[in-house]
């Protein structure tokens, strides 16, 4: 059950697309704030909430150094969603198949 809430967390934070736009963004190196809101539209408080939000979901780490705090993304915050993904591959597979001969079966 632990593992299911820690799953729907990090979906949750991953939702939104200015969060994911984040997470992508650090995903490519460690930023301040004022950095990683360059090129956005949104505030720099709202860049403070958002990075909040994936830090408390494991998918972001803070750095402080003196006055200013460095965040990067976290990949083994993600972790916890292999388990999921592994549980749903299981069934792609056959339902591919199934697709298939459903578009079969319409061609003829």
């Amino acid at each position: 059950m632990l593992l299911a809430m820690i799953e729907a967390e990090i979906f949750r934070a991953l939702a939104d697309p200015t969060r994911r736009a984040v997470f992508e963004r650090l995903a490519t190196g460690e930023m301040t704030v004022s950095q990683l809101r360059t090129g956005m539209t949104v505030s720099q408080p709202a860049v403070s909430q958002h990075l909040a939000v994936l830090r408390g979901a494991g998918l972001v780490v803070e750095r402080r150094a003196g006055r200013n705090a460095y965040y990067r993304a976290d990949p083994e915050g993600l972790t916890p969603l292999l388990g999921w993904i592994d549980r749903y591959r299981t069934f792609w597979p056959e339902r591919i198949e199934r697709l298939k001969t459903v578009l079969k079966d319409m061609d003829q």
